[in-house]
Protein backbone atom coordinates (compact mmCIF):
# COMPACT_ATOMS: atom_id res chain seq x y z
CA UNK A 1 0.00 0.00 0.00
CA UNK A 2 2.79 2.69 0.87
CA UNK A 3 4.65 1.68 -2.08
CA UNK A 4 2.02 2.48 -4.59
CA UNK A 5 0.76 5.46 -2.82
CA UNK A 6 4.46 6.74 -2.96
CA UNK A 7 4.41 6.27 -6.44
CA UNK A 8 1.85 9.34 -6.71
CA UNK A 9 4.92 11.44 -5.59
CA UNK A 10 5.70 12.23 -9.00
CA UNK A 11 7.68 15.37 -9.56
CA UNK A 12 7.60 16.47 -5.51
CA UNK A 13 9.66 14.11 -5.07
CA UNK A 14 13.28 16.24 -4.97
CA UNK A 15 10.70 18.26 -2.43
CA UNK A 16 10.02 14.96 0.15
CA UNK A 17 13.54 14.96 -0.10
CA UNK A 18 14.12 18.39 0.91
CA UNK A 19 11.90 18.90 3.35
CA UNK A 20 13.84 16.51 6.41
CA UNK A 21 17.10 17.77 5.47
CA UNK A 22 16.13 21.30 6.30
CA UNK A 23 13.94 20.15 9.23
CA UNK A 24 17.56 18.23 10.23
CA UNK A 25 19.71 21.08 10.02
CA UNK A 26 17.09 23.34 12.33
CA UNK A 27 16.98 20.32 14.81
CA UNK A 28 20.78 20.57 14.89
CA UNK A 29 20.40 24.82 15.30
CA UNK A 30 18.05 24.07 18.32
CA UNK A 31 19.93 21.39 20.15
CA UNK A 32 22.96 23.33 20.33
CA UNK A 33 21.41 26.32 22.36
CA UNK A 34 20.98 24.77 25.88
CA UNK A 35 24.95 24.20 25.57
CA UNK A 36 25.62 28.22 24.49
CA UNK A 37 23.00 29.12 27.17
CA UNK A 38 25.10 26.58 29.79
CA UNK A 39 28.30 27.99 28.74
CA UNK A 40 26.89 32.02 29.07
CA UNK A 41 26.23 30.33 32.59
CA UNK A 42 29.23 28.33 33.65
CA UNK A 43 31.69 30.51 32.03
CA UNK A 44 30.62 34.15 30.94
CA UNK A 45 28.21 34.67 34.33
CA UNK A 46 30.73 32.66 36.39
CA UNK A 47 33.82 34.22 35.70
CA UNK A 48 32.28 37.80 34.99
CA UNK A 49 33.44 37.36 31.25
CA UNK A 50 31.02 39.16 29.31
CA UNK A 51 33.02 39.15 25.59
CA UNK A 52 32.14 35.30 26.18
CA UNK A 53 28.63 36.13 27.04
CA UNK A 54 28.37 38.64 24.47
CA UNK A 55 30.05 36.05 21.87
CA UNK A 56 27.82 33.18 22.94
CA UNK A 57 24.58 35.49 22.73
CA UNK A 58 25.25 36.19 18.69
CA UNK A 59 26.27 32.53 17.84
CA UNK A 60 22.80 31.76 19.51
CA UNK A 61 21.06 34.75 17.59
CA UNK A 62 23.06 33.03 14.51
CA UNK A 63 21.79 29.59 14.88
CA UNK A 64 18.21 30.81 15.77
CA UNK A 65 17.92 32.69 12.59
CA UNK A 66 19.52 29.20 10.41
CA UNK A 67 16.89 27.50 12.75
CA UNK A 68 14.35 29.89 11.17
CA UNK A 69 15.06 29.83 7.61
CA UNK A 70 15.64 25.92 7.60
CA UNK A 71 11.83 25.54 9.57
CA UNK A 72 10.16 27.80 7.43
CA UNK A 73 11.80 26.10 4.04
CA UNK A 74 11.07 22.99 5.40
CA UNK A 75 7.39 24.12 6.21
CA UNK A 76 6.69 25.42 2.98
CA UNK A 77 8.60 22.05 0.66
CA UNK A 78 6.49 19.82 3.18
CA UNK A 79 3.31 21.53 2.08
CA UNK A 80 4.07 21.99 -1.73
CA UNK A 81 5.29 18.27 -1.38
CA UNK A 82 1.51 17.02 0.40
CA UNK A 83 -0.63 19.40 -2.20
CA UNK A 84 0.82 18.05 -5.13
CA UNK A 85 0.81 14.85 -3.93
CA UNK A 86 -2.69 15.11 -3.39
CA UNK A 87 -3.74 16.46 -6.38
CA UNK A 88 -1.68 13.71 -7.94
CA UNK A 89 -3.88 11.38 -5.93
CA UNK A 90 -6.93 13.17 -6.46
CA UNK A 91 -6.27 12.57 -10.23
CA UNK A 92 -5.80 8.96 -10.37
CA UNK A 93 -8.61 8.36 -8.37
CA UNK A 94 -10.86 10.44 -10.42
CA UNK A 95 -9.01 9.25 -13.53
CA UNK A 96 -9.78 5.41 -12.28
CA UNK A 97 -13.78 6.41 -11.72
CA UNK A 98 -14.01 7.12 -15.07
CA UNK A 99 -13.09 3.97 -16.27
CA UNK A 100 -15.42 2.01 -13.90
CA UNK A 101 -18.54 0.41 -15.08
CA UNK A 102 -22.18 1.15 -13.89
CA UNK A 103 -21.63 -2.21 -12.03
CA UNK A 104 -18.48 -1.04 -10.44
CA UNK A 105 -20.02 2.41 -9.41
CA UNK A 106 -22.83 0.71 -8.13
CA UNK A 107 -20.62 -2.02 -5.90
CA UNK A 108 -18.19 1.33 -4.25
CA UNK A 109 -21.22 3.62 -4.64
CA UNK A 110 -20.89 7.83 -5.75
CA UNK A 111 -21.09 8.70 -1.65
CA UNK A 112 -18.55 6.70 -0.97
CA UNK A 113 -16.12 7.24 -3.92
CA UNK A 114 -16.77 10.91 -3.20
CA UNK A 115 -15.76 10.68 0.59
CA UNK A 116 -12.45 8.71 -0.59
CA UNK A 117 -11.39 11.38 -3.46
CA UNK A 118 -11.79 14.28 -0.65
CA UNK A 119 -11.37 13.37 2.76
CA UNK A 120 -9.31 10.14 2.49
CA UNK A 121 -7.17 12.26 0.23
CA UNK A 122 -6.82 14.65 2.57
CA UNK A 123 -5.65 12.50 5.26
CA UNK A 124 -2.77 11.06 2.78
CA UNK A 125 -1.32 14.20 2.16
CA UNK A 126 -1.60 15.44 5.52
CA UNK A 127 0.29 12.44 6.57
CA UNK A 128 2.94 12.96 3.93
CA UNK A 129 3.06 16.37 5.23
CA UNK A 130 3.76 15.40 8.71
CA UNK A 131 5.44 12.24 7.84
CA UNK A 132 8.37 14.71 5.92
CA UNK A 133 8.29 17.38 8.49
CA UNK A 134 7.38 16.12 12.16
CA UNK A 135 7.71 13.18 12.37
CA UNK A 136 11.52 13.77 10.91
CA UNK A 137 12.02 16.67 13.36
CA UNK A 138 10.91 14.22 16.33
CA UNK A 139 12.73 11.44 15.97
CA UNK A 140 16.20 13.77 14.82
CA UNK A 141 15.80 15.69 18.27
CA UNK A 142 15.32 12.26 20.26
CA UNK A 143 18.04 10.98 18.83
CA UNK A 144 19.91 14.64 19.00
CA UNK A 145 18.85 15.11 22.60
CA UNK A 146 19.66 11.86 23.88
CA UNK A 147 23.43 11.86 22.82
CA UNK A 148 23.40 15.29 24.38
CA UNK A 149 21.91 14.96 27.87
CA UNK A 150 24.42 11.28 27.84
CA UNK A 151 27.27 13.35 27.03
CA UNK A 152 26.53 15.77 29.58
CA UNK A 153 25.39 13.07 32.81
CA UNK A 154 25.20 9.53 31.82
CA UNK A 155 24.05 8.74 35.26
CA UNK A 156 21.05 11.23 35.34
CA UNK A 157 20.15 9.48 31.45
CA UNK A 158 18.85 6.04 33.23
CA UNK A 159 15.91 7.88 34.31
CA UNK A 160 15.32 7.75 30.70
CA UNK A 161 15.66 3.56 30.54
CA UNK A 162 12.18 4.26 32.68
CA UNK A 163 10.22 6.69 30.61
CA UNK A 164 11.09 5.62 27.51
CA UNK A 165 9.60 2.55 27.73
CA UNK A 166 6.05 3.84 29.30
CA UNK A 167 5.46 6.26 26.52
CA UNK A 168 6.07 3.92 24.06
CA UNK A 169 3.45 1.07 25.56
CA UNK A 170 1.01 4.00 25.89
CA UNK A 171 1.27 4.82 22.11
CA UNK A 172 1.38 1.36 21.13
CA UNK A 173 -2.02 0.39 22.89
CA UNK A 174 -3.78 4.02 21.43
CA UNK A 175 -2.87 2.94 18.04
CA UNK A 176 -3.98 -1.02 18.60
CA UNK A 177 -6.74 0.65 19.64
CA UNK A 178 -7.70 3.34 17.49
CA UNK A 179 -6.57 1.64 14.12
CA UNK A 180 -10.25 -0.06 13.95
CA UNK A 181 -12.18 2.64 14.85
CA UNK A 182 -10.87 5.08 12.40
CA UNK A 183 -12.01 2.50 9.44
CA UNK A 184 -15.37 2.96 11.14
CA UNK A 185 -14.90 6.95 11.33
CA UNK A 186 -14.31 6.80 7.20
CA UNK A 187 -17.28 4.11 7.02
CA UNK A 188 -19.48 6.57 9.24
CA UNK A 189 -18.33 9.47 6.89
CA UNK A 190 -19.28 7.57 3.69
CA UNK A 191 -23.47 7.09 5.51
CA UNK A 192 -23.12 11.09 5.95
CA UNK A 193 -22.13 12.02 2.28
CA UNK A 194 -24.32 9.85 0.98
CA UNK A 195 -27.53 10.83 3.30
CA UNK A 196 -26.53 14.49 2.00
CA UNK A 197 -26.27 13.48 -1.43
CA UNK A 198 -29.32 11.90 -1.87
CA UNK A 199 -31.05 14.31 -0.25
CA UNK A 200 -29.94 17.54 -2.55
CA UNK A 201 -30.40 15.18 -5.69
CA UNK A 202 -33.80 14.22 -4.71
CA UNK A 203 -34.71 17.79 -3.03
CA UNK A 204 -37.69 17.95 -5.28
CA UNK A 205 -39.37 14.84 -4.39
CA UNK A 206 -38.44 15.50 -0.78
CA UNK A 207 -40.37 18.92 -1.04
CA UNK A 208 -43.34 17.04 -3.22
CA UNK A 209 -44.13 14.26 -0.71
CA UNK A 210 -43.05 17.07 2.16
CA UNK A 211 -40.59 14.45 3.94
CA UNK A 212 -38.31 17.17 5.08
CA UNK A 213 -38.92 16.04 8.49
CA UNK A 214 -38.27 12.37 7.94
CA UNK A 215 -34.66 13.57 5.71
CA UNK A 216 -33.50 15.91 8.86
CA UNK A 217 -33.88 12.68 11.21
CA UNK A 218 -32.31 10.77 8.49
CA UNK A 219 -29.59 13.00 8.25
CA UNK A 220 -29.22 13.42 11.65
CA UNK A 221 -28.75 9.91 12.59
CA UNK A 222 -25.98 10.05 10.10
CA UNK A 223 -24.66 12.78 11.89
CA UNK A 224 -24.73 11.55 15.33
CA UNK A 225 -23.34 8.18 14.07
CA UNK A 226 -20.19 10.34 12.79
CA UNK A 227 -19.88 12.46 16.15
CA UNK A 228 -20.05 9.24 18.08
CA UNK A 229 -17.63 7.81 16.17
CA UNK A 230 -15.41 11.02 16.69
CA UNK A 231 -15.74 11.48 20.18
CA UNK A 232 -15.12 7.56 20.70
CA UNK A 233 -11.74 8.16 18.75
CA UNK A 234 -10.70 11.16 20.61
CA UNK A 235 -11.53 9.94 23.31
CA UNK A 236 -9.40 7.11 23.01
CA UNK A 237 -6.32 9.73 21.97
CA UNK A 238 -6.72 11.99 24.93
CA UNK A 239 -6.62 9.02 27.40
CA UNK A 240 -2.33 8.68 26.55
CA UNK A 241 -2.36 12.22 26.91
CA UNK A 242 -2.07 12.36 31.03
CA UNK A 243 0.06 9.47 31.04
CA UNK A 244 2.33 11.68 28.64
CA UNK A 245 2.38 14.59 30.40
CA UNK A 246 2.81 12.18 33.84
CA UNK A 247 5.99 11.23 32.27
CA UNK A 248 7.01 14.10 31.60
CA UNK A 249 7.12 15.58 34.64
CA UNK A 250 7.72 12.63 36.50
CA UNK A 251 11.03 12.77 34.81
CA UNK A 252 11.81 16.33 35.14
CA UNK A 253 11.12 16.33 38.98
CA UNK A 254 13.27 13.42 39.11
CA UNK A 255 16.14 15.17 37.26
CA UNK A 256 15.99 17.73 39.37
CA UNK A 257 15.85 16.10 42.18
CA UNK A 258 19.19 13.92 41.36
CA UNK A 259 20.64 16.24 39.42
CA UNK A 260 20.48 18.88 42.00
CA UNK A 261 21.82 17.12 44.06
CA UNK A 262 25.11 16.15 42.07
CA UNK A 263 25.28 20.13 41.64
CA UNK A 264 25.00 20.56 45.65
CA UNK A 265 27.87 18.07 45.48
CA UNK A 266 30.05 19.73 43.25
CA UNK A 267 29.92 16.80 40.59
CA UNK A 268 28.15 18.91 38.47
CA UNK A 269 27.55 22.46 36.97
CA UNK A 270 24.37 24.66 37.68
CA UNK A 271 24.63 25.31 33.35
CA UNK A 272 24.59 21.11 32.15
CA UNK A 273 21.61 20.83 34.64
CA UNK A 274 20.13 23.41 33.27
CA UNK A 275 20.61 22.68 29.65
CA UNK A 276 20.34 18.23 30.62
CA UNK A 277 16.86 19.78 31.84
CA UNK A 278 15.84 20.92 28.30
CA UNK A 279 17.15 18.24 26.62
CA UNK A 280 14.95 15.51 28.69
CA UNK A 281 12.31 17.79 27.92
CA UNK A 282 13.14 17.70 24.19
CA UNK A 283 13.59 14.53 24.16
CA UNK A 284 10.04 13.53 26.14
CA UNK A 285 8.29 16.32 23.86
CA UNK A 286 9.85 14.34 20.74
CA UNK A 287 8.34 10.85 21.59
CA UNK A 288 4.89 12.64 22.35
CA UNK A 289 5.53 14.27 18.80
CA UNK A 290 6.00 11.18 17.70
CA UNK A 291 3.06 9.10 19.21
CA UNK A 292 0.70 11.72 18.09
CA UNK A 293 1.91 11.63 14.83
CA UNK A 294 1.51 7.63 14.59
CA UNK A 295 -1.98 7.97 15.57
CA UNK A 296 -2.52 9.71 12.59
CA UNK A 297 -0.22 7.42 10.55
CA UNK A 298 -2.89 5.02 11.94
CA UNK A 299 -5.85 6.76 10.78
CA UNK A 300 -3.75 7.57 6.57
CA UNK A 301 -3.88 3.32 6.96
CA UNK A 302 -7.25 3.19 7.23
CA UNK A 303 -7.81 5.83 4.32
CA UNK A 304 -4.77 4.35 2.36
CA UNK A 305 -6.58 0.78 1.97
CA UNK A 306 -9.69 2.52 1.52
CA UNK A 307 -7.91 4.78 -1.82
CA UNK A 308 -5.54 1.66 -2.77
CA UNK A 309 -8.81 -0.79 -2.86
CA UNK A 310 -10.41 1.88 -5.50
CA UNK A 311 -6.98 2.03 -7.23
CA UNK A 312 -6.34 -1.62 -7.73
CA UNK A 313 -10.01 -2.57 -8.69
CA UNK A 314 -10.00 -3.73 -12.12
CA UNK A 315 -12.86 -2.08 -13.76
CA UNK A 316 -15.40 -4.72 -14.76
CA UNK A 317 -15.80 -3.79 -18.28
CA UNK A 318 -12.67 -2.58 -20.51
CA UNK A 319 -11.10 -3.16 -23.89
CA UNK A 320 -9.88 -6.48 -25.01
CA UNK A 321 -6.26 -6.84 -24.60
CA UNK A 322 -4.69 -6.34 -28.21
CA UNK A 323 -2.41 -9.09 -29.37
CA UNK A 324 -4.53 -12.06 -28.41
CA UNK A 325 -3.39 -15.59 -29.95
CA UNK A 326 -5.35 -15.86 -33.45
CA UNK A 327 -5.86 -11.96 -33.26
CA UNK A 328 -2.36 -10.36 -33.65
CA UNK A 329 -3.96 -7.92 -35.77
CA UNK A 330 -7.23 -7.07 -33.91
CA UNK A 331 -10.47 -7.12 -34.47
CA UNK A 332 -11.22 -5.65 -38.03
CA UNK A 333 -14.02 -2.77 -36.99
CA UNK A 334 -16.79 -2.12 -40.28
CA UNK A 335 -17.66 1.35 -40.96
CA UNK A 336 -20.66 2.30 -38.43
CA UNK A 337 -24.20 1.45 -40.15
CA UNK A 338 -26.32 0.89 -36.78
CA UNK A 339 -27.23 -2.79 -36.97
CA UNK A 340 -27.91 -4.20 -33.38
CA UNK A 341 -28.50 -7.87 -33.31
CA UNK A 342 -29.04 -9.52 -29.48
CA UNK A 343 -27.82 -13.97 -29.82
CA UNK A 344 -29.39 -15.49 -26.64
CA UNK A 345 -28.99 -12.35 -24.44
CA UNK A 346 -28.81 -12.94 -20.74
CA UNK A 347 -28.33 -10.66 -18.02
CA UNK A 348 -28.22 -9.97 -14.20
CA UNK A 349 -26.80 -7.21 -11.90
CA UNK A 350 -24.07 -8.69 -9.23
CA UNK A 351 -25.66 -6.77 -6.38
CA UNK A 352 -29.30 -7.92 -7.50
CA UNK A 353 -30.87 -11.07 -6.28
CA UNK A 354 -29.07 -13.35 -8.48
CA UNK A 355 -32.10 -13.76 -11.13
CA UNK A 356 -32.12 -12.99 -14.66
CA UNK A 357 -33.26 -9.33 -15.38
CA UNK A 358 -33.11 -10.59 -19.11
CA UNK A 359 -33.70 -13.98 -20.36
CA UNK A 360 -32.04 -15.22 -23.72
CA UNK A 361 -33.33 -12.38 -25.73
CA UNK A 362 -32.47 -12.67 -29.78
CA UNK A 363 -33.63 -10.13 -32.44
CA UNK A 364 -32.44 -7.89 -34.94
CA UNK A 365 -32.61 -4.13 -35.44
CA UNK A 366 -31.80 -3.41 -38.94
CA UNK A 367 -29.52 -0.07 -40.44
CA UNK A 368 -31.98 2.91 -39.99
CA UNK A 369 -34.99 1.12 -38.85
CA UNK A 370 -37.13 2.45 -36.03
CA UNK A 371 -37.36 0.34 -33.26
CA UNK A 372 -39.33 0.73 -30.08
CA UNK A 373 -39.23 -1.31 -27.13
CA UNK A 374 -42.62 -1.46 -24.35
CA UNK A 375 -43.41 -3.08 -21.58
CA UNK A 376 -44.58 -2.89 -17.79
CA UNK A 377 -42.36 -1.11 -15.11
CA UNK A 378 -39.34 -3.27 -14.10
CA UNK A 379 -39.30 -5.65 -16.84
CA UNK A 380 -36.44 -4.85 -18.00
CA UNK A 381 -36.03 -2.09 -20.79
CA UNK A 382 -33.60 0.25 -19.56
CA UNK A 383 -31.33 -3.09 -18.75
CA UNK A 384 -31.68 -3.69 -22.31
CA UNK A 385 -30.55 -0.86 -24.20
CA UNK A 386 -28.10 -0.38 -21.56
CA UNK A 387 -26.27 -3.53 -22.79
CA UNK A 388 -25.86 -1.49 -26.33
CA UNK A 389 -22.90 0.75 -25.26
CA UNK A 390 -21.54 -1.72 -22.64
CA UNK A 391 -22.86 0.21 -19.44
CA UNK A 392 -22.49 -3.25 -18.38
CA UNK A 393 -21.32 -6.73 -20.09
CA UNK A 394 -24.35 -9.43 -20.93
CA UNK A 395 -24.17 -12.33 -18.11
CA UNK A 396 -24.49 -14.95 -21.34
CA UNK A 397 -24.95 -14.42 -25.18
CA UNK A 398 -23.35 -11.54 -27.22
CA UNK A 399 -24.60 -8.37 -28.18
CA UNK A 400 -23.62 -7.20 -31.75
CA UNK A 401 -23.21 -3.66 -33.22
CA UNK A 402 -22.48 -3.79 -37.09
CA UNK A 403 -21.40 -7.89 -36.82
CA UNK A 404 -19.07 -7.22 -34.71
CA UNK A 405 -19.29 -8.33 -30.98
CA UNK A 406 -19.52 -5.28 -28.51
CA UNK A 407 -16.59 -6.99 -26.13
CA UNK A 408 -14.39 -6.25 -29.23
CA UNK A 409 -14.55 -2.55 -29.72
CA UNK A 410 -12.73 -0.14 -28.13
CA UNK A 411 -15.12 1.43 -25.71
CA UNK A 412 -14.80 4.40 -26.83
CA UNK A 413 -15.19 3.63 -30.36
CA UNK A 414 -17.89 1.84 -29.84
CA UNK A 415 -19.99 5.06 -27.85
CA UNK A 416 -18.83 7.28 -30.48
CA UNK A 417 -21.27 4.77 -32.56
CA UNK A 418 -23.88 5.89 -30.42
CA UNK A 419 -25.94 8.81 -29.15
CA UNK A 420 -27.79 7.93 -26.32
CA UNK A 421 -30.47 9.91 -23.93
CA UNK A 422 -30.98 8.95 -20.61
CA UNK A 423 -33.83 8.23 -18.38
CA UNK A 424 -32.77 10.47 -16.05
CA UNK A 425 -31.72 13.34 -18.50
CA UNK A 426 -28.38 15.61 -17.23
CA UNK A 427 -27.45 18.33 -17.95
CA UNK A 428 -24.20 20.50 -16.78
CA UNK A 429 -23.51 23.77 -15.29
CA UNK A 430 -22.68 26.31 -18.21
CA UNK A 431 -24.46 27.73 -21.02
CA UNK A 432 -27.15 25.62 -23.57
CA UNK A 433 -24.10 25.89 -26.24
CA UNK A 434 -21.55 24.31 -24.29
CA UNK A 435 -24.17 21.61 -23.16
CA UNK A 436 -25.67 21.24 -27.10
CA UNK A 437 -21.41 21.03 -27.82
CA UNK A 438 -20.69 18.92 -24.57
CA UNK A 439 -21.16 15.49 -27.22
CA UNK A 440 -19.27 16.78 -30.28
CA UNK A 441 -17.19 19.60 -29.61
CA UNK A 442 -16.43 20.20 -33.31
CA UNK A 443 -19.96 21.01 -34.70
CA UNK A 444 -20.54 24.02 -36.33
CA UNK A 445 -22.85 26.99 -35.45
CA UNK A 446 -25.47 25.59 -38.02
CA UNK A 447 -25.24 22.21 -37.14
CA UNK A 448 -26.21 22.94 -33.70
CA UNK A 449 -28.93 24.94 -34.98
CA UNK A 450 -30.11 22.41 -36.55
CA UNK A 451 -30.27 19.89 -34.26
CA UNK A 452 -31.89 22.20 -31.91
CA UNK A 453 -34.43 22.42 -34.57
CA UNK A 454 -34.86 18.76 -34.82
CA UNK A 455 -35.48 18.25 -30.96
CA UNK A 456 -38.17 20.91 -31.11
CA UNK A 457 -35.83 22.74 -28.81
CA UNK A 458 -35.20 26.04 -31.15
CA UNK A 459 -37.91 28.39 -30.18
CA UNK A 460 -37.76 27.93 -26.12
CA UNK A 461 -33.94 28.76 -26.46
CA UNK A 462 -34.51 31.98 -28.51
CA UNK A 463 -36.98 33.13 -26.09
CA UNK A 464 -34.41 33.45 -23.38
CA UNK A 465 -32.83 36.62 -23.73
CA UNK A 466 -29.18 35.36 -23.95
CA UNK A 467 -30.81 32.58 -26.63
CA UNK A 468 -28.01 29.95 -26.71
CA UNK A 469 -25.15 31.55 -24.35
CA UNK A 470 -28.41 31.23 -21.41
CA UNK A 471 -26.37 29.99 -18.47
CA UNK A 472 -27.91 26.84 -16.84
CA UNK A 473 -27.84 26.13 -13.23
CA UNK A 474 -26.46 23.10 -12.06
CA UNK A 475 -28.67 19.91 -13.18
CA UNK A 476 -30.74 22.15 -15.56
CA UNK A 477 -32.93 23.42 -12.85
CA UNK A 478 -34.09 26.45 -14.23
CA UNK A 479 -35.39 24.75 -17.73
CA UNK A 480 -38.74 22.70 -17.23
CA UNK A 481 -38.69 19.23 -17.34
CA UNK A 482 -39.63 19.06 -21.29
CA UNK A 483 -37.31 21.63 -21.60
CA UNK A 484 -34.55 19.73 -20.14
CA UNK A 485 -35.48 16.57 -22.27
CA UNK A 486 -35.56 18.26 -25.52
CA UNK A 487 -31.85 19.84 -24.76
CA UNK A 488 -30.60 16.17 -24.15
CA UNK A 489 -32.62 14.87 -27.36
CA UNK A 490 -30.94 17.99 -29.70
CA UNK A 491 -27.13 16.90 -27.85
CA UNK A 492 -27.52 13.42 -28.58
CA UNK A 493 -28.57 14.01 -32.57
CA UNK A 494 -25.61 16.38 -33.15
CA UNK A 495 -23.24 13.92 -32.44
CA UNK A 496 -24.84 12.11 -35.36
CA UNK A 497 -24.44 8.84 -34.08
CA UNK A 498 -25.33 5.14 -36.19
CA UNK A 499 -27.45 4.13 -33.32
CA UNK A 500 -29.84 6.78 -31.46
CA UNK A 501 -31.10 5.31 -28.41
CA UNK A 502 -33.94 7.21 -26.22
CA UNK A 503 -34.79 5.66 -22.86
CA UNK A 504 -38.29 7.25 -22.41
CA UNK A 505 -37.00 10.24 -22.64
CA UNK A 506 -40.15 12.34 -24.68
CA UNK A 507 -42.27 11.96 -21.59
CA UNK A 508 -42.50 15.52 -20.81
CA UNK A 509 -43.70 16.42 -23.75
CA UNK A 510 -46.93 16.69 -25.72
CA UNK A 511 -47.77 14.17 -27.62
CA UNK A 512 -47.80 16.79 -31.00
CA UNK A 513 -43.96 18.01 -30.10
CA UNK A 514 -43.16 14.28 -30.04
CA UNK A 515 -44.75 13.75 -33.24
CA UNK A 516 -42.69 16.74 -34.26
CA UNK A 517 -39.79 14.98 -32.98
CA UNK A 518 -39.81 11.77 -34.64
CA UNK A 519 -40.55 13.40 -38.44
CA UNK A 520 -36.95 15.11 -37.65
CA UNK A 521 -35.48 11.60 -37.29
CA UNK A 522 -36.83 10.27 -40.67
CA UNK A 523 -36.01 13.25 -42.58
CA UNK A 524 -32.38 14.58 -41.28
CA UNK A 525 -31.76 10.84 -39.36
CA UNK A 526 -33.01 8.86 -41.48
CA UNK A 527 -29.40 6.50 -42.26
CA UNK A 528 -29.74 6.33 -38.03
CA UNK A 529 -30.72 3.40 -36.03
CA UNK A 530 -33.45 4.69 -33.31
CA UNK A 531 -34.36 2.48 -30.50
CA UNK A 532 -36.96 4.20 -28.09
CA UNK A 533 -38.39 2.85 -24.67
CA UNK A 534 -41.94 4.60 -24.70
CA UNK A 535 -44.51 4.65 -21.91
CA UNK A 536 -46.76 5.63 -24.66
CA UNK A 537 -48.47 3.18 -27.66
CA UNK A 538 -49.24 6.48 -29.65
CA UNK A 539 -45.25 7.09 -29.30
CA UNK A 540 -44.33 3.94 -30.59
CA UNK A 541 -47.38 2.65 -33.20
CA UNK A 542 -45.22 4.25 -36.27
CA UNK A 543 -41.96 2.50 -35.37
CA UNK A 544 -40.63 -0.47 -38.24
CA UNK A 545 -40.46 -2.62 -35.51
CA UNK A 546 -41.57 -2.75 -31.64
CA UNK A 547 -40.55 -5.15 -29.23
CA UNK A 548 -43.26 -5.99 -26.02
CA UNK A 549 -41.06 -7.31 -22.88
CA UNK A 550 -42.61 -9.02 -20.02
CA UNK A 551 -40.62 -10.15 -17.00
CA UNK A 552 -36.97 -10.11 -19.02
CA UNK A 553 -38.09 -11.96 -22.11
CA UNK A 554 -39.70 -10.84 -25.85
CA UNK A 555 -43.26 -11.97 -25.81
CA UNK A 556 -44.08 -10.00 -28.94
CA UNK A 557 -42.69 -8.51 -32.15
CA UNK A 558 -43.91 -6.51 -35.11
CA UNK A 559 -45.55 -3.51 -36.12
CA UNK A 560 -48.66 -2.20 -34.55
CA UNK A 561 -51.32 -3.31 -36.38
CA UNK A 562 -49.46 -7.03 -36.18
CA UNK A 563 -49.39 -6.93 -32.35
CA UNK A 564 -52.96 -5.54 -32.16
CA UNK A 565 -53.96 -8.76 -33.52
CA UNK A 566 -51.67 -10.82 -32.15
CA UNK A 567 -50.20 -10.67 -28.95
CA UNK A 568 -51.79 -9.93 -25.43
CA UNK A 569 -49.21 -7.70 -23.80
CA UNK A 570 -49.63 -5.12 -25.85
CA UNK A 571 -53.24 -4.97 -26.61
CA UNK A 572 -53.68 -4.92 -22.65
CA UNK A 573 -51.51 -1.92 -22.48
CA UNK A 574 -53.14 -0.24 -25.59
CA UNK A 575 -56.31 -0.79 -24.28
CA UNK A 576 -55.89 0.91 -20.40
CA UNK A 577 -53.94 3.79 -22.12
CA UNK A 578 -57.39 4.43 -24.38
CA UNK A 579 -59.51 3.91 -21.60
CA UNK A 580 -57.60 6.40 -19.75
CA UNK A 581 -57.79 8.77 -22.29
CA UNK A 582 -61.59 7.88 -22.75
CA UNK A 583 -62.15 8.78 -19.36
Amino acid sequence: MVKKLLGYIGRYRKLVILTPILMILEVICEIMMPRLMASIVDVGIATGDMAHIIRMGFAMLGLAAVGMVCGIGGTKAATAAAQGFGANLRNAMFQKIQDFSFADIDRFSSASLVTRTTNDVNVMQMTLAISTRMVVRAITMLIAALFMAISINAELAVVLLVTIPVLLLAVGIIMKVCNKLFETLQQKLDSLNNAVQENLVAVRVVKAFVRAGYEKTKFQRANEDLCQAGITVAMRIVAVMPVMTLCLNGATLAVLYLGGGQVMAGNMLYGDLSSFVNYIAQILMSIMMVGMSLLQLSRSVACGRRLVEVLDTTPDIQDKPAGLPGEEKGTVLPAPRGRVEFKDVSFKYRSGTGDNVLEKLNFTVEPGQFTAIVGGTGVGKSSLVNLIPRFYDVTEGAVLVDGVDVRDYPMEELRSRIGMVLQNNVLFSGTIRENLLWGRPDATEEEMIQAAKDAQAYDFILSFPDGFDTVLDQGGTNVSGGQKQRLCIARAMLRKPAILILDDSTSAVDSATEAAIRESFAKNLKDTTVIIIAQRISSVQYADQILVLDDGTIVGQGTHDELMKTNEVYQEIYNSQQEGVSE
